[in-house]
């Protein structure tokens, strides 16, 4: 009995709007993986980037004749109809679909996968948290200060692993550490975003916080449409209050905006952090020793809701490694056994498992074959 990884179909990669080359449809990571584990790949094209998209396509057709693959091995799709991409991840002749973008899409997709039994692979809302325990606050309050400001407002908030939500235990360390972030947000500067959609999705999602009941540290709820820009907007709201409604506070406000969490203590912070869906990224800020009994309180339930952990830093580099994993438990992405970065390992996602029972070494794939069977 043998058993090998072998190319599952074609796979359709549904890119997103924010990486227009890392992670176009018909470049970068998913489309990587998907080619890398022997598939030809179906590419829907972004609306955001179609000349970008087209230039690489035209490289990647160049690629494929140069090496004398089959011309079709690679197909790009610039625009259909919702209603057509539903029929599509649940198509017979598809073997998966990997996709990136916003939840409510891709809530779509999924069920329409999963009512076909057909795979799919999504990375949707991620607010990142990153829980500051109170040795870290006192001993290194500005350094993380900069740190956050830089992190969440990098390429006007736009990232996946852009760093949303902030826990801290109450104390006059934290009040100073708001203080600072506030400061900082107050007097950034962010230029225009994705387009007109994300900023108004962004003020509609600081509004919903806001009546949630958190209040406004710094910059505006409202979005500035024509300009397509959004000011970055800081949110503080008590951690009683989020536990009273965690699924609506925890909302994903994507671009130039954080919302912290004052909690009552440490208890409190775990309260929180098991409220949370499921994430990217988690980042936990410690004074070693000093916060050594909080740190064993709070990393177990934020370790179970988060694809990466992360100690002392921001989560918004994500670098491409074997060992990396940008994934996580549902709604972060659509199977928290699979990353999105990272070789081999993203390659199983499109790769089917073969099984050969009792099958004579001249019918085995060779890869299969013991080597004098080969010779």
């Amino acid at each position: 009995m043998r058993s090998c990884l072998s190319p599952i179909g074609p796979v359709l990669v549904i890119g997103p709007n924010n990486f227009p080359l890392a992670f176009n449809s018909i470049s970068g990571g998913d489309f990587a993986a998907a080619i890398a584990a022997g598939n030809p790949v179906i590419a829907k094209a972004h609306p955001l980037h179609p000349g970008t998209t087209r230039l690489l396509a035209e490289l990647t057709d160049a690629t494929i004749r140069k090496l004398g693959l089959p011309p079709a091995m690679v197909q790009l799709i610039y625009h259909m109809q919702p209603e057509s991409g539903l029929r599509m991840v649940a198509d017979h002749r598809l073997g998966a679909t990997a996709y990136k973008g916003s939840r409510r899409a891709g809530d779509l997709l999924k069920a329409a996968a999963d009512r076909a039994g057909k795979p799919i692979y999504l990375e949707m809302s991620s607010i990142n948290p990153v829980l500051i325990l109170p040795g870290a606050l006192t001993e290194n309050s500005g350094a993380i200060a900069e740190q956050f400001a830089a992190s969440c407002l990098m390429a006007c908030g736009q990232f996946c692993t852009n760093p949303g939500l902030v826990i801290v235990p109450a104390s006059d360390a934290a009040e100073t550490f708001l203080a600072d972030v506030a400061a900082r947000f107050a007097s950034a500067k962010c230029g225009p975003m994705l387009d007109r959609s994300v900023a108004a999705s962004l003020a509609d999602n600081l509004k919903l916080l806001h009546d949630a009941g958190a209040t406004l540290l710094a910059g505006p709820i409202d979005a500035d449409l024509p300009h397509c820009t959004h000011a970055p907007a800081l949110l503080r709201i008590d951690g009683s209050v989020f536990l009273n409604n965690p699924q609506v506070i925890q909302t994903e406000a994507f671009g130039p905006a954080a919302l912290m969490v004052v909690a009552r203590d440490i208890a409190q912070m775990v309260a929180i952090v098991e409220s949370l869906e499921g994430n990217l990224t988690g980042c936990i800020y410690h004074a070693g020793l000093t916060d050594r009994q909080q740190y064993h309180m709070v990393e177990p339930p934020l370790r179970r809701r988060v694809g990466r952990l992360l100690n002392n830093k921001m989560p918004t580099g994500v670098a491409v490694s074997p060992a990396m994993n940008h994934g996580g438990p549902y709604p972060a992405s659509g199977h928290p056994g699979f990353t999105a970065v990272g070789l081999p390992a993203s390659m199983r996602r499109f790769a089917a498992l073969h099984c050969y029972d009792n099958v004579d070494a001249a019918y085995l794939p060779l890869i299969l074959r013991d080597t004098k069977e080969g010779a």
